[in-house]
């Protein structure tokens, strides 16, 4: 893909501040938006932290590696998630010392209703870009081929 004409190709630094800010741009929005829906106490790494914990559950250890952040730092996010009903901690069955983490049916609402409202955010971004988003869309999978590593954005941005 070449530059278009009046803009200059981009430089590194600037291809990245701009990924950045597009992501910035896109969860703001879904923020917004959850809080009209009745979930203004949802933050980002509330997202990044259930998806981590998935439909199995996971531990605080696990949380932490899943995250790339530290079981203390897995701990209070998952102590946030309790309080605001979005996760619980239970026994763990095969360890009576160990808790659980699994996510509650208010948990899997706010993951429903992001999934909803990140695809009405997709059109929009696709509307405002037009046919060349299939392009777009094309040069972002090449750029990242492997959506595996996003989960432990919080703690690689911590690094």
């Amino acid at each position: 893909m070449s530059s278009r004409p009046g803009h200059p190709p981009m430089s590194g630094a600037e291809l990245a501040l701009r990924l950045l800010a597009a992501f910035r741009g896109l969860v703001d929005d879904l923020h917004d938006e959850l809080t009209d829906r009745g979930h203004a106490d949802a933050r980002p790494l509330h997202g990044f932290t259930l998806q981590a914990i998935g439909p199995r559950g996971a531990t605080a250890v696990e949380l932490g590696e899943r995250l790339g952040v530290s079981k203390q730092a897995a701990g209070k996010t998952v102590e946030a998630l309790v309080e605001r009903g979005y996760a619980r901690r239970d026994a763990d069955p095969g360890d009576a010392r160990r808790k659980i983490v699994t996510i509650t049916p208010r948990g899997y609402e706010l993951l429903a209703l992001s999934a909803e409202i990140f695809e009405r955010l997709h059109e929009r971004r696709a509307a405002a870009i037009g046919d060349d988003m299939p392009a777009f869309e094309t040069a972002l999978r090449a750029l990242a081929p492997d959506l595996g590593a996003g989960l432990d954005s919080p703690g690689w941005f911590a690094r």
